[in-house]
C-alpha cells in the first residue's frame, strides 16, 4: 500500500477492516452511511455550515484556514476519546462525502501514528452508485419465493418465523419502519430515508446465498413514504408465489393484536381514517371514525377488511403477482404465535417436496 493508500468500493465492501470511520457531518450519516460504520465527524453540521459561508462570502483560502483549525481538533477529540486504546495492528477503513479533503485528513494522521488507515476511493458517492448497481445485479439472480395473502394474514410474522426457522428472509417492511398501509406507521418510530432504505436492502441482498431461495412479501411499489428499487420489484413480481387464504374473522383476530397500539390513540387512528375520503367517501369514513368513538374495534377491522384492504389486494395481485404457483393455496386457520411457527415450517417444507 501507499502512505495514502485509496481503495475502490468494490474492495472496500469485501475487506477485513477493524472499523469503518465516516467522517462527514451528523446530519450527513443520519441520512445514510455505510453498514457499521461509525460517525468521527471532522466538521460538525454547524462547523461544516460556518466553512461553507466563509467559502462564499469571504474567500476559499480563509475557509481553509478555519476549516483545518476544526478538522485538527475533531480528529484530535476521536483519537483521544475513541482511537486511543487501539494497538499498532487497528486497521480502519475512512471516508467522506468524495473521498476528498475531509477522510483524508483524517487517514493522513491515523497513519503518521501508525495505524494501516485506508481510504474510500470516492468517498460515499462511490459507495451510493455500487450500492444501487449492486442491487440492480443481485436481485434477479436469488430465487424469490413470494407470500401472496390479503392484509391481515400475517405476512410479515410468518416471514420472521421462516428466518427463526433458518429460512432466507427480506423483510421489507421492517427494513421501512413501515407496516405498507394508511394504518402502517410505527409508534414513535420514524421511517429512514431513502437512501438508508436502499443501502439496508442491499446489505441484505449481500447476505443471501444465492442456492437457496429468499422469501418475501408481494408488497406494492410503495411501503409508507419509501420506494422499493424497480430492479428488486421486477425480480419480486416474477418470483413463485406461495398464496395463503385465511378467512376474515381469523384476520380480525390477528388485526386487533397486531395494531393493539392503534386503539390505545384514537386521536391517531381518527386522523389516519381520514386520509381515506377521498377513496372512499365522507359518509364510510364518518362510520369508521364512529365506531372508533364507540370502541366497537372488532367491527371497525371487519369493515375495513371488507370495504378497504380486500378490493385493493385482489386489484394489486391481479396486477403485480401472477408469477408460477409453488402450490395450491394453503388455508390458514390460526393466526395465533404457534399458528405462524406452524404456517412458516408448511412453507420451508414446500422446498423439501419439490
Amino acid at each position: 500500500m501507499t502512505a495514502h493508500a485509496l481503495v475502490p468500493v468494490e474492495s472496500a465492501v469485501s475487506g477485513s477492516y477493524d472499523a469503518v470511520i465516516d467522517t462527514r457531518s451528523p446530519a450527513e450519516f443520519a441520512e445514510d452511511h455505510a453498514p457499521g460504520a461509525i460517525n468521527c465527524p471532522v466538521l460538525s453540521d454547524a462547523e461544516r455550515a460556518e466553512v461553507g459561508t466563509l467559502y462564499k462570502q469571504v474567500s476559499p483560502f480563509e475557509a481553509r484556514k478555519r476549516g483545518a483549525v476544526l478538522v485538527a481538533r475533531n480528529i484530535a477529540r476521536h483519537i483521544e476519546e475513541q482511537f486511543a486504546g487501539h494497538p499498532k495492528t487497528w486497521k480502519p477503513l475512512v471516508y467522506c462525502w468524495r473521498g476528498g479533503q475531509r477522510s483524508g485528513a483524517m487517514q493522513i494522521i491515523l497513519r503518521q501514528i501508525g495505524w494501516q488507515a485506508d481510504r474510500l476511493e470516492g468517498g460515499y458517492k462511490a459507495f451510493r452508485r455500487h450500492v444501487l448497481a449492486d442491487t440492480a445485479q443481485r436481485a434477479p439472480q436469488l430465487h424469490w419465493r413470494v407470500l401472496c395473502a390479503a392484509t391481515g394474514s400475517a405476512k410479515t410474522r410468518i416471514l420472521q418465523a421462516i428466518a427463526a426457522q433458518g429460512g432466507q428472509v427480506l423483510d421489507l417492511e421492517t427494513l421501512a419502519a413501515h407496516k405498507g398501509s394508511v394504518l402502517g406507521p410505527l409508534p414513535g418510530q420514524d421511517q429512514p430515508s431513502q437512501k438508508a432504505f436502499e443501502t439496508a436492502i442491499w446489505h441484505a441482498l449481500a447476505q443471501f446465498d444465492p442456492a437457496r431461495p429468499v422469501y418475501v412479501e408481494a408488497e406494492s411499489r410503495k411501503i409508507g413514504q419509501l420506494q422499493v428499487p424497480q430492479a428488486l420489484m421486477d425480480a419480486m413480481r416474477g418470483g413463485a408465489c406461495i398464496d395463503l387464504e385465511a378467512s376474515p374473522s381469523v384476520r380480525a383476530e390477528f388485526l386487533l393484536r397486531d395494531y393493539a397500539y392503534l386503539m390505545q390513540d384514537p386521536a391517531n387512528l381518527l386522523t389516519k381514517l381520514q386520509r381515506l375520503k377521498e377513496r372512499q367517501g365522507g359518509e364510510t369514513v364518518a362510520h369508521w371514525q364512529a365506531l372508533v368513538q364507540q370502541e366497537q374495534w372488532p367491527m371497525l377491522v371487519q369493515a375495513l377488511l371488507e370495504k378497504h384492504y380486500d378490493p385493493l389486494y385482489r386489484q394489486s395481485q391481479h396486477q403485480n403477482y401472477q408469477g408460477t404457483r409453488l402450490c395450491p393455496p394453503m388455508q390458514v386457520a390460526d393466526l395465533s404465535p404457534a399458528g405462524i411457527e406452524a404456517v412458516a415450517r408448511s412453507v420451508l417444507a414446500l422446498e423439501q417436496s419439490a
